[in-house]
């Protein structure tokens, strides 16, 4: 076993050939690779993702801005005033998991779309505009190109993951994820006194049908693979399973642990669904880090930073209400 914090290899995969251009033989290649991934680790790394590394750098910067910033200030954009889209700044300790308060702090963004629009008019959950803060004003244009590129490359993934299971490049696009619901989440660690008790964020696993993950120099996450927790590196994009390839593939032995195949802990979650299960957790640390992470949950049709699309926690952990519960 690994053990805790410990490092281990998890697969490196290039999409590019799903990105476009390439010969069927080579997408197919690349979703022979998605499925050992899926089924032997939960977890992956990708690369070949064409998401600017001078992008990532120029949002880090930012969002670092933004956490610096008096916690007054960064009220101005609190949740509560994102009403049902779930939008906005939450303080350290406002989120819990396994009803223990998270070591962070963090900012909600997702698809922005214009008061006017049939989903907002209609109060969908998790749907509407974004709130941003005045005094980076930069953050704005940065968050959505990111989100742009990363609502891109989950599709291209996920082209992968349908050849893998024998399906048309275009399953998801053309149903699941033909309009998704896509959640942006930024997570800043600040440093722990020593001997605190408590984690970033607690083991879980997240929900919703793909989830895309970058963290920075500090590290810190670590999941469950089936040798033990590992701490992956910062080198790519990590990327976790999608529930529904779990249950395509096979079903989950009944033992299961949380160091099956995509659980992680400690500095937020870029948890893993996989043949057997999937978690990720975030222990404390002395020092600021952060991470950054989208999630993709399907449609209903067929410091430390940290960016995520995200929303409920399986294993009845959770750090966020249930799209009802904003109803």
């Amino acid at each position: 076993m690994a053990g805790s914090g410990g490092s281990a290899a998890l697969p490196v995969i290039d999409v590019g050939p799903l990105i476009g251009g390439a010969p069927a033989a080579a997408g197919a290649a690349v979703a022979e690779q998605i499925q050992a991934a899926c089924r032997e680790r939960g977890f992956f790394y990708v690369t070949g993702h064409t998401v600017p590394a001078e992008l990532l750098g120029q949002l880090t910067a930012a969002s670092a801005e933004f956490f610096a910033l008096p916690l007054q200030d960064k009220l101005e954009i609190a949740m509560a005033r994102g009403g049902r889209a779930w939008r906005g700044f939450f303080p350290v300790g406002a989120e819990l998991t396994s009803g223990q308060p998270d070591l962070k702090e963090g900012l909600y963004f997702g698809a922005e779309l214009p008061d006017n629009d049939p989903r907002v008019l209609a109060g969908l959950p998790l749907h509407g505009r974004n709130l941003f803060p005045r005094q980076v004003p930069r953050l704005r244009p940065l968050v959505l190109s990111y989100l742009d590129a990363l609502t891109s490359l989950g599709q291209a993934v996920l082209r992968g993951v349908a050849l893998s299971l024998g399906l048309d490049a275009g399953y998801f696009a053309t149903g699941y994820t033909a309009d998704p619901t896509i959640l942006f989440r930024i997570f800043h660690y600040p440093p722990s006194p020593p001997r605190a008790d408590g984690w970033g964020v607690g083991e879980h696993t997240d929900y919703g049908l793909l989830t895309l993950l970058a963290q920075d120099d500090s590290g810190g996450l670590q999941i469950a693979a089936p040798e033990g927790w590992i701490a992956p590196s910062r080198s790519s994009l990590i990327r976790d399973s999608p529930p529904r390839y779990r249950r395509s593939l096979t079903a989950p032995p009944p033992e299961t642990t949380a160091g099956g195949g995509g659980t992680a802990r400690n500095c937020e979650p870029s948890p893993a669904a996989t043949a057997t299960t999937s978690s990720a957790r975030c222990p404390r640390s002395s020092r600021s880090s952060g991470a950054m992470s989208c999630d993709m949950p399907a449609a209903p049709a067929p410091a430390r930073s940290e960016a995520s699309r995200a929303g409920l926690q399986g294993s009845g952990q959770r750090n966020r209400p249930a799209p009802e519960e904003l109803m």
